[in-house]
């Protein structure tokens, strides 16, 4: 597919008045303006350098053809100052999952493969290996273990075309491989995982309009609940946990400054529902819901004609929502 830029439309309109004048003068000196004012190979085009940067910030946008593997590291660093944790209910009412003052501190080490299933089902696999510390009143701890393996799939209905939006279907299972914030005991260290079985679906559409790309996604989440549990909660005993579902949804534009650099800004926002919650003497309670959101901010750098290597920073804008995370996106060849 042939892409006009700003640069080679300006390269046009110099040749269309300079080619009668150059006409005259000898053919050689005719060829050395072309060859000037050719594009280099390896420079590219903002369309593409926008194409990989939405591959990095978020693999959602694109697909690899069939039979191709494609591995990627991602490093995210977040820090929250406020956290919900388990205390107890007293008679003044529920206080389950009440805020306190406390400092969590995660950093997230991810490895995601994706291979081609067809020119237009991407297959995806992602281990999140995480270190966390956090602090309350009366106790701190580490926790270094594996987080939750998540499996899922992209499928893109219709072929990308430039004129118009393009659209990619997604569905994800996250597994509850990490440490379950339901069987810990207090004091003993720090969940890692989700501690239930997670299914999601979504829907990202993306248009490329050079040299910006507007995107945005809507998702769905429902988990299975957490059953057969003996946590102790102060004087009561949990047992069983049924999350409730989600509803996620983002917004943002990446921008091409140039054929090496490009900026995002996207917002992010989830809406959960509260998580009903039984004890073993037969006491039923429910959360209240959460609201996420988080700005983000991204810088893509090309360090060579196909690998971008993407830095973001998000803002909390929610109570709910982490204070401060921090990433690095790095496409891994192999």
């Amino acid at each position: 597919m042939k892409v006009c830029t700003l640069p080679a439309m300006l390269a046009a309109a110099f040749l269309s008045h300079a080619l009668p004048a150059l006409a005259q003068s000898t053919p050689a000196s005719a060829e050395a303006a072309r060859d000037a004012l050719a594009k280099k190979e390896g420079e590219g085009d903002q369309s593409a350098l926008l194409k990989q940067t939405l591959t990095a910030v978020d693999k959602q946008y694109s697909l690899i053809r069939r039979g191709q593997v494609q591995v990627s590291y991602d490093l995210n660093y977040s820090y929250i100052g406020q956290e919900k944790i388990v205390t107890d209910i007293g008679a003044g009412g529920l206080t389950l999952f009440e805020i306190e003052n406390v400092s969590s501190h995660t950093v997230t080490n991810t490895l995601s493969a994706d291979y081609g299933l067809l020119n237009n089902l991407t297959g995806n696999i992602t281990l999140p290996l995480i270190s966390k510390y956090a602090e309350a009143k009366g106790h701190s701890g580490v926790s270094n273990s594996i987080g939750d393996i998540a499996l899922g799939a992209r499928w893109q209905p219709m072929e990308a075309r430039r004129d118009k939006p393009n659209m990619t279907v997604t569905g994800n299972v996250r597994l509850p491989t990490g440490r379950s914030p339901f069987k810990i005991i207090a004091g003993s260290g720090q969940a890692t995982g989700g501690g239930v079985t997670a299914f999601s679906a979504g829907l990202n559409i993306n248009r490329i309009v050079d040299p910006v790309a507007l995107f945005g996604s809507l998702s769905v989440t429902a988990s299975l609940p957490a059953k057969d549990l003996y946590q102790l909660n102060g004087s009561r005993t949990l047992t069983r946990v049924a999350p409730g579902h989600s509803v996620g949804f983002g917004i943002g534009f990446a921008y091409a400054l140039s054929y090496g650099i490009s900026t995002t800004i996207s917002f992010q926002e989830a809406i959960s529902a509260g998580s009903k919650l039984r004890f073993a003497d037969g006491l039923n309670a429910k959360t209240s819901m959460q609201t996420s959101g988080m700005l983000n901010l991204g810088l893509g750098y090309r360090v060579s004609p196909k690998t971008t290597v993407n830095l973001s920073v998000g803002i909390g804008v929610t109570p709910d929502s982490p204070n401060l995370s921090v990433g690095m996106n790095l496409p891994l060849a192999f």
